[in-house]
């Protein structure tokens, strides 16, 4: 067994859902055999030892410090044993290569995809452009950065996309910061609230569509489909706090549809490169150009109400054995 750092938190608009991860992780891991050291990244970039029976998780116990290059983490003048470190981290400064660099340099294992694959599946541009070359579906869509973004380009977005149109910052997840846009003098408050969260932006065509998922792991190993159910659209509060919002789990789909899906998920995972675990969201366009690739998630949410761990139950992986796996393959 192992001694296990979980981090969560982090400086980001998804640090709520990440503390939420977290507990299941942490808990998941305690019952497996490990040892687990909870640390709290707050909204300020300072680490703290965290309380594990406190829920809900939250950064705010004694500060803690880790030291650079030789990876020593430090409580009061003593130090905090750890062999392997569980990045629950979710968005930019965490999930996006940063937190995945640093512990590169100390020399610690870590779970789930390294810097670049990190890095790439975070910019939602870099990756849809990997993707495509590859050959996998995607909406159609037109990225925009705040440095061109001019008094004509509305009207050239939906000349090209038409209405409706979802703008979204193009390196954030959890749905933070999109827009559903149904009227031409919605766009630029749109993307005024996308470039809030960094200087690039994607407008996509809203597909109408299911919303289809496939949780993976090392291999890749995939699971079996699960459907969303919304009664508009999977923004934040539908995804972690909307009673109204459905769960499929299987998804209803014909025994060749899911292997076609989980196919589609399997090759995404390789081509950015993808260590660990991730979460590939599809929209799937029955009667027209079937599954379209949404986005890969490289730490995908780990709530109650979260995909990934419901796919891999529903999948024969329960939470215990799941996690317990994903700490054994880092190592």
């Amino acid at each position: 067994m192992a001694a296990v750092l979980v981090l969560f938190g982090g400086k980001s608009a998804e640090h709520e859902v990440s503390c939420e991860s977290a507990a299941t992780v942490a808990e998941s891991l305690l019952a497996a055999g490990h040892e687990v050291t909870l640390v709290g990244i707050d909204l300020d970039g300072g680490w703290h030892l965290a309380e594990p029976s406190g829920r809900p998780l939250a950064p705010v116990g004694d500060r803690v410090s880790l030291s650079v290059p030789d990876g020593s983490l430090s409580h009061g003048g003593r130090l905090l044993d750890f062999d392997i470190v569980f990045p629950v981290l979710h968005g930019p400064f965490g999930e996006d290569g940063t937190v995945q660099g640093l512990l590169e340099v100390i020399g610690v294992p870590y779970v789930g995809a390294g810097v670049m694959a990190s890095a790439v599946a975070m910019d939602k541009d870099v990756a849809n452009r990997l993707l495509a070359q590859a050959g996998l579906p995607l909406p159609r869509g037109v990225v925009v950065s705040v440095d061109r973004y001019g008094p004509d380009t509305d009207a050239g977005l939906v000349a090209e996309l038409g209405l409706p149109l979802f703008v979204k910052p193009a390196s954030l997840g959890s749905s933070v910061g999109i827009s559903k846009v149904t009227e031409d003098f919605q766009l630029p408050d749109a993307l005024g609230t996308a470039f809030k969260y960094g200087h690039t932006a994607i407008v996509e065509e809203a597909v109408t569509a299911r919303e289809i998922e496939v949780a993976g792991i090392d291999g890749p190993e995939t699971s079996i489909p699960g459907e969303v159910v919304t009664v508009d659209w999977y923004d934040y509060e539908a995804k972690y706090r909307d009673d109204a919002t459905d769960l499929l789990v299987p998804a209803p789909l014909t025994d060749e549809e899911s292997e076609t899906v989980r196919g589609l998920a399997g090759v995404a995972f390789e081509t950015l490169g993808v260590e660990g675990l991730a979460r590939v969201d599809f929209f799937f366009e029955e009667g027209g150009r079937g599954f379209l690739i949404n986005e890969l998630n490289t730490m995908p949410g780990c709530t109650s109400r979260s995909m990934f761990p419901l796919l891999w139950e529903a999948t024969g992986v329960p939470n215990v054995e799941l996690f317990d796996r994903l700490v054994r393959a880092a190592l």
